[in-house]
């Protein structure tokens, strides 16, 4: 379901993004809004998007998720509505490819959190997706890639 899952430190990323405390079952319902509301806001500023769109989680879900989604962009924007400067951090990461369709993504967690564990690294509750293809230019969503991102430590 997941590629080898890899250790890898990421360098840290300015992003454009918009925070959010949701009901988890709500997910679709408020993020492709935050999304149209990132890619005007960039789009208008003339900043360029650098990257994937992403979903940085500052905990473990629970009846909320609370993340950040977003867009690395090459410059900062000027700050408008819910849309803030912010970053993608610098940080030690167990990394894997899920390719499938996001209502599988938990299971996909799933496996990368059981290699965690098997190797007694450290958890520090964070994680975080990059969406690598848009579901808007994939035909079947068995082809949906998401690299996935357990922050370690």
């Amino acid at each position: 379901m997941i590629t080898p899952p890899e250790l890898t430190t990421t360098t840290e990323q300015a992003t454009a993004s918009i925070h959010l405390v949701i009901p988890a079952r709500e997910m679709g319902r408020y993020m492709d809004p935050a999304i149209q509301e990132i890619i005007k806001v960039i789009t208008e500023q003339g900043v360029s998007i650098t990257g994937p769109m992403f979903s940085y989680h500052h905990r473990r879900p629970s009846d909320t998720f609370e993340f950040e989604i977003g867009f690395p962009v090459s410059k900062t924007v000027k700050e408008e509505g819910r849309v803030k400067n912010s970053t993608l951090p610098a940080v030690k990461v167990a990394r894997a490819v899920y390719q499938g369709q996001y209502e599988h993504l938990g299971e996909a967690w799933g496996e990368l959190q059981r290699w965690v564990r098997e190797r007694k690294l450290s958890e520090s509750g964070r994680f975080y997706e990059c969406y690598l293809n848009n579901p808007d230019e994939v035909n079947d969503p068995k082809d949906y890639r998401t690299e996935l991102n357990w922050v370690i430590g």
